[in-house]
Order: structure tokens, then C-alpha cells, then sequence
């Protein structure tokens, strides 16, 4: 393929991900009530916040899942390496595999015979991977993949036959309503085999004000990081949000589990996104994302209904979080 062809191909490329992103922004906010997608919230801007969101003292997650692969790594090896056959080590939204990177180093050194597969849909994020991850673990065997997680599933299963253990860490299966990750999990056991693993980070219901303040910190970094995105559609999407008519607010009910952030319209305005108009009224709210917290029996549970079998837990030192290892039957 010479030169131009592949200007070609990366433009065209380039040109579908803004159609989709476009596509699904209008129907978002043409919907009741208005919602926006939270996949989107990862460009470059948003990666940077949301490392810094990561290092908020409130933001307890992170630590609580870091807590368990820096201080748990041996038993964490032990279960991924199962029999001792070689496999693909595919992490679900990689991010800058700070946590995964204690696994990593653990199985380079114990002479596992393994391939990390980073997925993430921010190419930002796996260009960076490709070039730190080897330089911090020499001989580290790795793929990059950038794109959606099931798409990339399936491009995984093309590069090799070997064993899967799939890596969905920092709660993001929180990052859908329960019904919906159920879903997600029945899907993703389609891509798996009898015996492949999962390792899935949940994070458990606890004192509600220690939930809610992590979702709506005091230095407002949620609030940055949700109001990004309004600054990526206007780059992106030639539009014109006036990001100070928006305002962020959080709730969390404990007796669901649910923790909602919202951004509100802080007075009636137009928004033009391309050639779309937008109408906002006062007060009117923007659904961003849902952070679900879980009981140890709901995890129990879903994997029960969608094709797994719970054979490990590790608990950071609080038990505020829980990796889970199910199998595939």
C-alpha cells in the first residue's frame, strides 16, 4: 500500500469515528431525558483529568485496587496462570495500566509464557502503552489494540488460539446499570471459551458518604472531568456550548447502589452542534454516567446468569473492593 493510500484510509477512518461520535451526541440530546455517552469522555484532555481525579484523596477506588495488585500480586499470578498454559492477557480499557503493570511485571518474572493485549477505545492511550510498557518491562511481549471492546475481543481471538484471561478492572462495569452489565458480561462469555477467565474489579456498597464524595470531590475534578466532554463536541463537532451555563451534581442511593452524575443547565439557551440546534431549559439535566456499587452476592450472581463460574475473590485491605476471577463453563 503506498504512502497516499494509507492517508487515505487513516482520513477515512478519522472521518467514521467523528460521524458515529456525532451521531450518537445528537440523538443523545435529542432524547428524554438528554444523555450523553461516557465512553466519550476519554480524548486527551479527559485522559489527563482523570489521572488526576485518580490521585484525589476522595476518589477511593484507585487505591483500593491498587492496594490489592501491589500487596496481592502472587495470588492474583497464581490464579490467572491456572495450569501453567501459555495465554493472552487481555486488559478491557487499559488505561495507563498502573495497577495491571504489578501482574505484568510479576509474570515477566516468574518466566510466564504470556501476551498482553491493552484494549482501549482512546488512541492516546495505546500509543502511549506501546511505547512505556516495554521499557518499563523489558522482554514484555505485547499488542496494542485501540477500538471497542468486543470488536477488539473478536480481532483477538484472530491473533492467537491460545487460553484468554480478560482484565475489566477500576469498576468499570460499574459504568452501567446492572441489567445492562449483565448483558455486557453475557456477551463477553460469547467471545470466551470453556475456561477462559475474567478478572472483574467491583466496587462494594459502603458508608454512602464515602461513595457520594468521590463522585463530587471538593477540588470540583469530577466537575472538570464531565465538563469536558462539552469542550470535546465543541472542537470536535463545531459546536458552541458555553461551558460555564453548565453545572455538575452527583447523588447516590444507597439502597440501589446507583451513583449518577449529571450536568444541569443553569439557564434556557440554544446550542448549535453542526447543523443541529439544541434546546436546553433551565435547570434541565444532561445524564453523563452511573457508577454502581454491588454486594459480593450480586457479583456471586451475575456471573451465574451469564455463563461463569466464581472461583477466586481478593479484597483490598478495607474491603471496600473486590477482584473477582470467574471461569468460563
Amino acid at each position: 500500500m503506498n504512502q497516499t493510500a494509507v492517508q487515505t484510509k487513516s482520513m477515512t477512518a478519522s472521518k467514521s469515528k467523528t460521524d458515529t461520535f456525532y451521531t450518537d451526541v445528537i440523538e443523545g440530546l435529542r432524547a428524554t431525558p438528554k444523555r450523553l455517552q461516557s465512553k466519550y469522555f476519554y480524548d486527551a484532555a479527559g485522559d489527563k483529568i482523570f489521572q488526576e481525579l485518580m490521585d484525589c484523596p476522595e476518589y477511593y477506588p484507585t487505591d483500593c485496587e491498587l492496594d490489592i495488585f501491589a500487596n496481592k500480586t502472587h495470588e492474583l499470578a497464581q490464579a490467572v496462570i491456572g495450569d501453567g498454559d501459555a495465554f493472552d492477557l487481555i486488559e478491557l480499557g487499559a488505561g495507563d495500566a498502573t495497577k495491571s503493570s504489578y501482574l505484568l511485571r510479576h509474570l515477566q518474572q516468574e518466566n510466564v509464557d504470556f501476551t498482553y493485549l491493552p484494549i482501549d477505545i482512546s488512541t492516546n492511550t495505546i500509543n502511549y502503552l506501546t511505547v512505556k510498557l516495554p521499557l518499563a518491562i523489558p522482554g514484555l511481549k505485547m499488542k496494542g489494540l485501540n477500538g471497542e471492546y468486543f470488536e477488539m475481543l473478536k480481532k483477538a481471538a484472530t491473533i492467537s488460539k491460545r487460553r484468554k484471561v480478560v482484565l475489566f478492572m477500576g469498576s468499570n462495569i460499574g459504568n452501567m446499570p446492572v441489567a445492562e452489565a449483565t448483558t455486557f458480561c453475557a456477551e463477553m462469555r460469547k467471545h470466551l471459551s470453556p475456561g477462559d477467565m475474567v478478572l472483574i474489579g467491583f466496587d462494594l456498597k459502603k458508608n454512602p458518604k464515602t461513595i457520594l464524595s468521590a463522585y463530587s470531590d471538593s477540588q470540583g475534578i469530577t466537575k472538570r472531568f464531565n465538563l469536558n466532554l462539552l469542550t470535546r463536541i465543541n472542537r470536535e463537532l463545531d459546536a458552541n456550548f458555553n461551558i460555564d451555563q453548565f453545572d455538575h451534581y452527583a447523588m447516590y442511593d444507597p439502597e440501589t447502589g446507583a451513583c449518577k452524575s449529571y450536568l444541569t443547565s443553569l439557564q434556557d439557551q440554544l446550542v448549535n452542534i453542526g447543523k443541529e440546534t439544541i434546546r436546553f431549559i433551565k435547570d434541565e439535566y444532561i445524564y453523563m454516567e452511573i457508577s454502581q456499587k454491588f454486594t459480593v452476592m450480586q457479583t456471586d450472581q451475575m456471573a451465574a446468569n451469564t455463563g461463569f463460574k466464581p472461583a477466586n475473590r481478593l479484597f483490598d485491605s478495607k474491603k471496600w473492593f473486590v477482584d473477582t476471577i470467574w471461569v468460563a463453563e
